[in-house]
């Protein structure tokens, strides 16, 4: 198996799917054992209809379990914004890690983050900042994107330091968003491979 092993989670439909699929390309650079997974809808049927949420979109990408944390080298998580904050889904699983937590078993991976809002002052920063609180609590080492790369600076829509970001009041990603999502995979897959391999 080859090392490092790398995991991209994430909650969610439409552009956060996209920016985690770039995000898995980015650290398929480094490592060809890259495994993207999404946290299970836990939403009733009546709600899934009522709101059309298009879960047959990403049916083909398999749920993740407190296992797949345990596997990987490095983890790159990403939520849509709630209100300044993750969605209740990821948050619900992350909340059962306790296990996890218990046996160290996070300690010392690198993490990094990833997410999209539908307005540039809904929430990318803060998101971020919150599934962070979980990456302290387990001891580990968190990886931004920094100004490392061009992007981050000349960029009007998403992304920024902290991580990759998408404005979703456009559907598609932009050349920006991309390469800072890609830079994001890449970086976390480069720290996991000197601290874990």
């Amino acid at each position: 198996m080859e090392c490092p092993k790398i995991l991209v989670l994430f909650y969610g439909y439409g552009s956060i799917v996209d920016l985690a699929k770039n995000v898995a390309e980015g650290a398929k650079e480094i490592t060809k054992e890259v495994k993207l997974a999404r946290v299970k809808e836990y939403l009733p049927e009546e709600a899934i209809k009522k709101f059309r949420i298009p879960i047959d979109t990403v049916r083909d990408i398999p749920e993740a379990s407190l296992s797949d944390l345990e596997w990987a080298d490095g983890i790159i998580m990403g939520s849509p914004t709630r209100y300044g904050n993750m969605t209740g889904q990821l948050k619900l699983f992350l909340d059962q890690t306790a296990e996890l937590w218990v046996k160290g078993a996070l300690y010392g991976k690198p993490v990094g983050f990833f997410t999209e809002a539908s307005t540039i002052h809904g929430g990318h920063e803060s998101t971020i900042l919150a599934m962070a609180n979980y990456a302290y609590h387990h001891g580990m080492i968190i990886v931004p994107v920094g100004y490392a790369i061009k992007e981050v600076s000349t960029t009007t829509t998403g992304g920024g330091p902290y991580g990759a970001t998408h404005l979703g009041n456009k559907k598609e990603l932009d050349e920006n968003e991309i390469a800072i999502a890609r830079f994001l995979g890449k970086r976390v897959a480069e720290v996991a491979k000197k601290l874990r391999c």
